[in-house]
């Protein structure tokens, strides 16, 4: 399979990258203009990855990094704007819902001088825990590293409790990009074995998500379109 679509946008592989082509509208709450949200999103792959990695013993949930580095180039239409940068790559897949999975977890990533590392901790729902630090060569091979300190970061604003993981046991939140009552997704600043690094961070609480409350929220959160 090269191409997934949903609605008017789609998903494909072209040549050496992915391809992602956003036709939407505005549909965040209080919201009554509906502005379009059109362009492009292209992910290519400086190696890949073919490996997989499964967060629990019955392999209910598996993860995959394809691309731990790739670079991005993004070019929106609607509204005008475009930038290119340091990229990733990955996907979750598995036969279960996350909320039956998992409890918490906490995922980072971070480019480094020589390809990328990244660091994955949780508790599963049958209140396990597992942790680990995967090292990814510059030709996308992964080898499993020591795993560096525990570090708090600061809860979230919305009382997520977040954690990483720092060569010196210290990790600074520079910017949150998302902030829900669930998901919380951060830039770091911190170091991995002997380099200072630039992480994005993950902290996810599927009790949260799970909850009466949130999953009452969500519809508002992402409005669907009746047809």
């Amino acid at each position: 399979m090269t191409n997934l679509q949903i609605g008017p946008s789609h998903v494909e592989w072209k040549g050496d990258a992915l391809e992602i082509t956003i036709e939407e509208r505005d549909k965040r709450l209080f919201n009554p203009f509906r502005r379009p949200v059109r362009g492009k999103v292209r992910v290519i792959p400086e190696a890949l990855n073919p490996a997989c990695f499964a967060l629990d013993p019955s392999e209910n949930h598996i993860w995959h990094c394809m691309a731990p580095r790739a670079r991005i180039e993004v070019a929106m239409e609607e509204p005008a704007v475009s930038w290119s940068g340091a990229g990733y790559f990955d996907h979750n897949r598995g036969s279960e819902p996350l909320e039956n999975g998992f409890r918490v977890w906490h995922w980072s990533r971070a480019h480094m001088k020589s390809g990328a590392v990244v660091c994955y901790e949780g508790e599963r729902g049958d209140g396990s825990v597992f942790a680990s630090a995967i090292r990814f060569g510059a030709d996308g091979i992964p080898d499993e590293a020591q795993l560096p300190p525990s570090a708090d970061l600061p809860s979230s604003r919305w009382g997520i409790a977040r954690r990483t993981r720092s060569e010196i046991g210290f990790a600074e939140v520079s910017r949150t990009w998302e902030d829900t009552p669930f998901y919380a997704r951060s830039e770091l600043a911190s170091r991995l074995y002997g380099e200072d690094v630039v992480s994005v961070q993950e902290s996810l609480d599927m009790r949260r998500f799970a909850s009466p409350l949130v999953q009452f929220m969500l519809p508002y959160r992402m409005p669907r379109q009746k047809r």
